[in-house]
C-alpha cells in the first residue's frame, strides 16, 4: 500500500451489504505487527454474518469489518517485536484471548469470555488492506507454503483441534457427517494422524465426489428425512466395515447428530464441531447407556505450529480445497460472498489482495 493511500475494508453494513471503505487502524503497540493482508477466505460463519447479520448468538449490531482467516506480509513491527521482521510472510490467528482468566492462564484461550475474533462482532476481521495484530499471533510461513495455504491454516485448525480433542490415532476409524470445508479439512486432519478408515456423508453428490478424490475411503449420500436415519446408520456401518470409533459432526443439526449418536460405536466419542442449531432433540439416553462420550469443539488453540508443518511436509494439502479466488474490489467482494453462499461446486472462495 502506497504512502498516504487509505487502508481499504470491506465493512459489513446490512443484510447481504458490503461496502470497501476506508478503516483507521488503532495505533501499533510495541507488541504488535501491521500486515499487508495478501490472501483471506471466506468462512461459513462469514456468510451467515453476510446473510442474517448474525451467526448463532454472535449479532452484527453495527459495521463491522468481515472476514478471519488470512495470511499477509509483515509492513511494521513493534518496538518490542523480535520474532518477526519486515518482509515476512505469516499465517494470521485471529483470536486474542484476554491472557488474565483462568481458561486463558489453564491454555484454553479459545473459551476465553473476554476473546476478541477477527470478524466476530463486534471486533472488526481481516478482509482489508492493512490489519494491527498481536505478533505473538503471527506465525511466519515456510518458502514452500504460499499465503492462500497460509489462509487455510485458519479452517486447517478446526480440524486438529477436533482431531486432538477426539485423540485420533492409527487404531481410530472416523465418521464425518458433512462435506462442506470443515468437514473436508477434518477429514484431511483425521487421515494426518493416522486414522485408517474415513467414512464421509452428505447430501450433495458433488461434495461427495470432491471428498473421494481428497482420500475419503468411502462415501455415503444421504437424504434429509429423519425417518431414514436407522436404515443409514447400518449403511454407514457397512461401508466402515469395522467400529465407528470417532464421529464428527460438522453441520449440526438433529438428524446428522442423531446419525453419529446411533453409528458409534459403544464407548466411541462423538465430536460436534457445526453449530447450526442452537438446540436439538437428540436420542441421548441410548447413547449414554452405550457409553458415547460427546465433546463440544469452539475453535482450536495452540494449532497454528502443527498446520504449518503439516503443511509444509506434505501430510496434507489444502490447495484442491480453493476453488474460487477474487481480487478486492467492489464488485469482486460482492461476487464472491455471492458464490461462497450458493454452496455447490464452491468450496472455498479466496480473495487475492
Amino acid at each position: 500500500m502506497a504512502e498516504g493511500e487509505d487502508n481499504m475494508a470491506a465493512w459489513l453494513i446490512g443484510v447481504k451489504n458490503l461496502q470497501i471503505q476506508p478503516y483507521k487502524l488503532p495505533p501499533l503497540g510495541p507488541h504488535d505487527v501491521k500486515i499487508q493482508i495478501k490472501a483471506v477466505g471466506i468462512c461459513g460463519s462469514d456468510v451467515h454474518h453476510f446473510k442474517t447479520m448474525r451467526c448463532a448468538n454472535f449479532i452484527v449490531k453495527k459495521p463491522m469489518v468481515i472476514g478471519h482467516e488470512c495470511a499477509g506480509v509483515i509492513a511494521e513491527v513493534g518496538s518490542e517485536v523480535k520474532s518477526l521482521m519486515v518482509g515476512d510472510r505469516v499465517a494470521v490467528e485471529g483470536g486474542i484471548g484476554c491472557l488474565r482468566c483462568n481458561l486463558c492462564k489453564e491454555g484454553r484461550y479459545n473459551l476465553c469470555p473476554d476473546m476478541k475474533f477477527f470478524g466476530s462482532p463486534p471486533n472488526n476481521g481481516c478482509l482489508a488492506n492493512q490489519v494491527v495484530h498481536p505478533a505473538s499471533l503471527c506465525y511466519k510461513l515456510p518458502e514452500n507454503i504460499s499465503l492462500e495455504e497460509g489462509a487455510m491454516c485458519e479452517p486447517l485448525s478446526v480440524g486438529v483441534h477436533a482431531c486432538r480433542r477426539a485423540n485420533i490415532t492409527p487404531e481410530t476409524n472416523a465418521l464425518i457427517m458433512g462435506a462442506g470445508p470443515i468437514g473436508l479439512v477434518t477429514m484431511l486432519a483425521a487421515h494426518a494422524f493416522g486414522a485408517p478408515k474415513v467414512v464421509i456423508v452428505d447430501v450433495d453428490e458433488q461434495r461427495l465426489s470432491i471428498a473421494k478424490d481428497l482420500g475419503a475411503n468411502q462415501t455415503i449420500l444421504v437424504s434429509t428425512n429423519a425417518e431414514d436415519i436407522d436404515e443409514e446408520v447400518e449403511e454407514i456401518q457397512t461401508a466402515m466395515g469395522a467400529w465407528i470409533d470417532v464421529s464428527f459432526d460438522c453441520v449440526g443439526i438433529n438428524k446428522t447428530m442423531s446419525t453419529a449418536l446411533k453409528a458409534t460405536r459403544p464407548g466411541g466419542k462423538v465430536c460436534l464441531i457445526g453449530l447450526a442449531c442452537s438446540e436439538m432433540t437428540i436420542p441421548l439416553t441410548p447413547a449414554a447407556a452405550r457409553e458415547v462420550d460427546i465433546i463440544g469443539i469452539f475453535r482450536y488453540r495452540n494449532t497454528w505450529p502443527l498446520c504449518i508443518d503439516l503443511l509444509k511436509t506434505g501430510k496434507i494439502n489444502v490447495k484442491p480445497l480453493i476453488t474460487h479466488r477474487f481480487g478486492f474490489s467492489q464488485n469482486e467482494i460482492e461476487d464472491a460472498f455471492e458464490t461462497s453462499a450458493g454452496g455447490g461446486n464452491a468450496i472455498k472462495v479466496m480473495f487475492n489482495l
